[in-house]
């Protein structure tokens, strides 16, 4: 089964292309900013957790260890763009099966596509993202320029493991239609439960042993601790975590594309 709905989405690579093109240009069509918006978003919510944070608490963002960097704003930028292409592929493909249904009644295709275009559409977007952050943090002389190869197979895992996630809330948003309400506060709790705007150890002996070891593991957790190390501290992330996600962001897909292909086959009478 699997097997198949990748051959499908290998010989439908056109029409993913030709969907992710029409999101690319209908996303900010006759927007005065177009696609700074896609900057000025992330930019927003970390002007707002630094306040809150770095001025009202008086957060000491974390040094660097060995780029020497020390910037409270780069430091929750390099958790925050990860975390914001997650949200973004997720919520995106949570949609695009409803979203879609009229095409889905009348035209005969492989509907996988539909969330692989709305991934593909968030990487470009993030790829953007990252690459600006990676300036600004050269500029701010972090030595990081070996761990770009790392950043580059964090990103491919983190977009695998997030198509997985969006294959399945996809198809199940299809014969449960307030998922898409419900996803919204689940995005948000589990934003808060991932160390982004705070360091795990920061809360140490507040929570369980058991609790904090699940807050520290869970996959988004490791990945924004990845990305920190490539990015910020400009050092491996370890081969430990390396391969925690490579498995996990496997098994997401393969649990996300077997959800969606077994629950596909009544999609046109309940779409």
């Amino acid at each position: 089964m699997i097997v198949t709905s990748t051959k499908k989405l290998i010989h439908s690579r056109d029409l993913i292309w030709n969907l992710t093109l029409r999101e690319l240009k209908g996303k900010y069509r006759k927007s005065f900013l177009g696609w700074t918006w896609s900057l000025i978003n992330p930019l927003a919510l970390m002007g707002v957790y630094w306040f809150v944070f770095g001025y009202v608490f008086g957060s000491e963002p974390p040094v660097g260890d060995p780029s020497g960097v020390k910037s409270f704003p780069l430091n929750l930028l390099c958790g925050l763009l990860p975390w914001g292409f997650f949200g973004l592929v997720t919520t995106l493909g949570l949609g695009s099966m409803v979203g879609n249904a009229g095409l889905i009644k009348k035209v005969a295709f492989s509907k996988e596509t539909l969330v692989v275009s709305q991934a593909v559409f968030s990487l470009v977007q993030h790829l953007i993202e990252m690459a600006l952050l990676i300036v600004v943090l050269l500029a701010f002389g972090s030595p990081l320029i070996p761990q770009l190869p790392i950043t580059m197979v964090l990103i491919l895992l983190l977009a695998l493991f997030s198509t997985g996630i969006a294959f399945a809330l996809a198809m199940s948003a299809v014969y449960f239609r307030d998922l898409m309400y419900l996803w919204t506060i689940m995005l948000q709790m589990y934003f808060f439960a991932t160390p982004i705007i705070y360091d795990a150890d920061s809360i140490s002996g507040r929570v369980s042993g058991p609790i904090l070891r699940i807050m520290e593991w869970q996959p988004m957790a490791v990945f924004v601790s990845s990305f920190r190390s490539a990015l910020y501290s400009a050092r491996f992330p370890g081969w430990n975590q390396m391969a925690y996600l490579l498995v996990i962001s496997v098994l997401s897909f393969v649990a996300g594309l077997t959800i969606f292909t077994k629950l596909g086959r009544r999609v046109a009478e309940e779409i």
